[in-house]
């Protein structure tokens, strides 16, 4: 096959053109069977080398550079506001509270506020998730605890995270099973090699120029505890994630889902969960086994088998609980509570071999059967207890982990901006490129950029990962974190100047 423009069509020829899906409305595919098919080909095989292979080459240079460099002195990372007593029996007794009230208390505020504040970030044509972003920075110490220290530290005490974490986290299942529900492995297929190439290098630039800016920050934001190898790799998998979620929300709003670039985009994004969360899998493999008496060739080997057990004995066990379905137009809740169990065993595996409960979670979506009124079963019965309830917890306490007051002084900004700015070019010239090289118009191309550089709630988990695991510091992680809001909230505007007809 050979891409033309409408302009350059040759008048000999009595083909008719036909339109390649994510191509721009300007270019079709000319069938010509002896010369063009394999022309075609091997321009996508050398696309993919110069835009996949060349980043990743420079990512393996890039990390024996870094093993010479020196982590800064220890500082004592201390919390950033007075906080009171962390006896917190003893307060709410003295007020007449419980913990238990305290705990309502805490959930309805951040139910109200997330609310709130994200119908305000809708009203300027942002998506609802970062208003809920932003509803759970307020709470923390970059503003409640700023203006009322008092108030923070006995609303949200240090010695009741432990119980947001944990219904955070159950959330986080939840939600990362729903995104291994959704998705539509025909839909990769049908967009084929074209969506491979333009996925994997929105990840393989951005990857590399996160792990390049580490050599850089290293000596700077991290410690000792941590190897420059894993600091370098979970900068460049921080910056090469996309919010398949997100994503797909703002196509719907700019009317844009059902174009040649939104499946396309959706496409991307899709594969990008994938490989994204098989990364992230290996570098906290890696991270742990350098905790651990646990060699790392043993967690993939693990990994490899809980694999072949979920996609080839387990997936075809569920197939009973799809004709039940089928069958009544229901599941009972025996049938519920064994996809529940599916879930949590899944979790737990992924945990006991050194990875994270949310891959685990993320695979036991993946295996569900992929029926179009199952799966909106399920994600019917799942997903206003998750969207409304226990993902706005996650918000709250990643703001509670959020202080901007780290983030103090010209060079520490300074350093923001720099990781702000990595994450844009790297996501918008990968994806731009190579969507160029597959035949996009620029316009779309960029567009498409736009849409993958959006991080939002994936991000999130992915630098609270990085967090609990040690790899980042809190300094880091608030920087970290203003990056994912301010790339999610560049979408909106730009998408409506790239596309204005659409939006």
């Amino acid at each position: 096959m050979v891409l033309r423009h409408e302009s350059a069509i040759i008048s000999n020829r009595r083909q008719s053109p036909i339109p390649l899906p994510g191509f721009g409305s300007g270019y079709h595919v000319w069938i010509l069977p002896v010369i063009t098919q394999p022309v075609m080909k091997r321009k996508l095989a050398l696309s993919y080398i110069g835009l996949v292979g060349v980043p990743l080459a420079t990512l393996l240079v890039i990390l024996p550079l870094g093993r010479s460099l020196s982590p800064p002195s220890p500082r004592a990372e201390s919390w950033p506001f007075p906080v009171l007593p962390t006896n917190l029996g003893s307060q709410g007794a003295a007020l007449g509270i419980s913990n238990l009230a305290l705990l309502v208390c805490q959930i309805a505020l951040i139910i109200l506020l997330s609310r709130a504040v994200g119908s305000l970030a809708e009203k300027i044509h942002q998506p609802r998730v970062i208003g809920e972003v932003l509803a759970g920075i307020l709470l923390g110490p970059s503003l409640l605890g700023w203006l009322a220290p008092g108030v923070s530290a006995f609303l949200f005490p240090p010695s009741g995270f432990a119980v947001l974490n944990g219904l955070s986290q159950l959330g986080l299942m939840l939600f990362m099973f729903m995104v291994g529900l959704e998705l539509n492995v025909k839909e990769l297929r049908h967009q084929g090699p074209i969506a491979i190439l333009i996925s994997h290098a929105s990840m393989a630039a951005p990857m590399a120029l996160g792990a390049g800016l580490a050599l850089y920050l290293y000596p700077r934001l991290s410690d000792a505890a941590v190897s420059f190898t894993g600091f370098a790799l979970f900068m460049g998998a921080a910056m090469s994630v996309t919010a398949f979620p997100v994503l797909a929300r703002i196509l719907g709003e700019r009317n844009l889902a059902q174009t040649r670039m939104g499946t396309m985009a959706i496409a991307c994004a899709a594969i990008d969960d994938v490989t994204g969360w098989c990364v992230l899998a290996f570098i906290a493999a890696h991270v742990r086994a350098a905790d651990s008496s646990v060699r790392i060739w043993t967690t993939v080997a693990g990994l490899a088998l809980f694999l072949a057990v979920m996609f080839w004995g387990v997936r075809r066990l569920l197939v009973g609980i799809e004709r039940a379905y089928l069958e009544h137009g229901e599941l009972s809740d025996n049938r519920k509570a064994i996809v529940l169990l599916l879930l949590l065993l899944s979790a737990l595996s992924t945990e006991a071999l050194g990875l994270h409960p949310l891959f685990g979670a993320f695979v036991a979506g993946a295996v569900m059967p992929r029926n179009r009124d199952f799966v909106a079963y399920l994600m019917e019965k799942l997903q206003s207890l998750t969207v409304l309830l226990l993902l706005p917890l996650f918000f709250a306490y990643t703001g509670l982990r959020t202080s901007i007051g780290r983030v103090a002084g010209a060079e520490m900004w300074g350093l923001c901006l720099l990781i702000v700015a990595t994450a844009v070019i790297g996501k918008l010239a990968g994806t731009g490129l190579a969507a160029r090289m597959g035949g996009m118009p620029w316009r779309e191309s960029l567009a498409l950029g736009v849409l993958m550089n959006t991080r939002g709630l994936m991000e999130l988990v992915v630098l609270n990962i990085g967090l609990d695991l040690g790899v980042i510091s809190p300094a880091l992680f608030s920087m970290m974190v203003v990056m994912a809001i301010s790339t999610t909230m560049m979408a909106p505007p730009l998408l409506h100047w790239l596309c204005p007809r659409r939006s």
